[in-house]
């Protein structure tokens, strides 16, 4: 069998529409998954998130730490570390020991209001482009605003360690009462103890990455996809820690080529696969929460001007016919849930349709959509016209390209009969017709294509 017909066999089975079970959904987001870490840009972004590290990670550590001063667990701070560096083996706890150096060298009561500053500018700066990153992969592109990043990023700070080293406290509390360690006399029960004290690195880190998956985009996630993204981050980060480990005992080369920069060229390896690490769980969550992504082709889709004006249509009934009878207004995944289209494909019709004031989104998480006025007075010509004139009044415009008398005169002449064809007729209008039933075409498609066919009878009469 030719390879091209076994690939497009392959295709066929996997990426049917009609064919949506479990099983091919997980072939679908492996494959999907894999092809974002060969071809999007993960890597590309983890390597952003090393450099961005290296600037920040003692300043971060320090301003964080300051406030674990008080509750006396500072000497804490190099096993941590140790912990999270123990893939490098002795190197790590060499560059565990130089991170201490300079945390417990750094006095911010000397650095002046320019050095505070730029203390927490630099701290700040790798939780601005982890939420960067975690928002390209959750395709949110409006960002918060700068009081409530201002506060997470703080929250993070100060409190995300506190979080952690209470954990570690309690789960070192539990194993000292006297209960416990009575229970652990047992054999039987002293062998399940020890296999669940291996799991808790795992579980620390499982909760570490859901806490960042819902915590750090700028969309709403759902708990149980952050915690699946969350348990195959773990997992992942666990084995490639195995494996790291692994290669650094198995080589001695690195030492021979690099000298003395090996400690710090495994370092920033290490922080590469880290990072990459967090990105690959964050996308498990996003394509368990959003199925609708898992198509066959690469890169972001374009949609057609017909694909604008259905969806333009799709969108603006349901937001009206929601609008009439009372019911509560849609949300993108509302749209995303009725129409099965991806969010950031809606998002392109939607912003168009806000900024032409025909809806408006409400201030609320997640927003919520409402006809900017009533029904009956928005035209069904005024909505397509909004998303075909979409992007003239940048670079280029129809008044722009030079054309004949002739190209002219048919382009008015399909203007004027896709306005004749739709008569005044109101979103209101459009809803009133109800809903059809899947075999028959909808309201949307209706009134295209009406519109299509006086188009065609007009200009052959032209």
């Amino acid at each position: 069998m030719p390879l091209d017909s076994l690939k497009d066999r392959i295709e066929s089975l996997v990426w049917t529409p009609a064919r949506d079970t479990g099983l091919l959904r997980l072939a679908r987001t492996v494959l999907i998954l894999g092809r974002d870490l060969a071809f999007g840009q993960l890597t590309l972004r983890a390597m952003g998130l090393v450099y961005t590290t290296l600037l920040s990670i003692v300043p971060l550590l320090a301003l964080s730490f300051s406030v674990l001063k008080a509750f006396g667990v500072t000497n804490q701070i190099q096993p941590m570390l140790l912990n999270l560096l123990a893939p490098l083996g002795e190197k790590g706890g060499e560059i565990a020991l130089r991170i201490t150096g300079f945390i417990d060298n750094m006095n911010v009561g000397v650095l002046g209001a320019v050095g505070l500053a730029l203390l927490l500018y630099t701290s700040i700066s790798l939780i601005q482009k982890i939420e960067e990153s975690l928002n390209y992969i959750w395709h949110a592109p409006r960002t918060r605003p700068l009081g409530e990043r201002f506060t997470r990023y703080l929250t993070v700070l100060m409190v995300g360690p506190i979080l952690v080293f209470s954990a570690l406290g309690a789960t070192a509390t539990v194993m000292n009462i006297e209960l416990v360690r009575g229970l652990m006399s047992v054999e039987v029960l002293s062998q399940l103890v020890q296999a669940l004290s291996r799991l808790v690195p795992y579980l620390l880190i499982t909760a570490a990455f859901t806490f960042i998956y819902l915590f750090m985009p700028n969309t709403r996630v759902r708990l149980w996809p952050a915690i699946v993204g969350g348990a195959v981050g773990g997992l992942a980060w666990q084995t490639a820690g195995w494996a790291f480990a692994l290669f650094i005992s198995t080589s001695n080369n690195y030492a021979a080529i690099y000298a003395s920069f090996a400690i710090v060229i495994l370092f920033m390896i290490w922080l590469y696969l880290s990072w990459l690490v967090l990105l690959f769980g964050a996308s498990v969550a996003f394509y368990v929460q959003h199925p609708e992504y898992l198509y066959l082709r690469g890169g972001e889709p374009r949609l057609s001007n017909r694909m604008r004006e259905r969806l333009a249509l799709a969108i603006m009934e349901l937001v009206a016919r929601r609008f009439v009878h009372g019911e509560a207004a849609p949300s993108q995944e509302t749209f995303t849930q009725h129409l099965k289209v991806p969010g950031h494909v809606l998002m392109v019709v939607l912003d168009e349709l806000e900024r032409k004031a025909l809806v408006v989104a409400t201030v609320e998480e997640p927003c919520r959509y409402l006809p900017a006025r009533s029904p009956a007075r928005i035209l069904l010509a005024d909505v397509l016209e909004a998303v075909r004139a979409a992007g003239e009044d940048g670079f280029l415009s129809p008044a722009g390209v030079p054309t004949t008398v002739a190209v002219d005169r048919l382009v008015t002449q399909l203007q004027q009969a896709a306005a004749t064809s739709l008569a005044g007729m109101s979103l209101h209008d459009l809803v009133q017709q109800g809903n059809a039933t899947p075999a028959d075409p909808g309201p949307a498609e209706e009134v295209l294509r009406a519109g299509t066919g006086q188009r065609m009878g007009q200009t052959a009469k032209g």
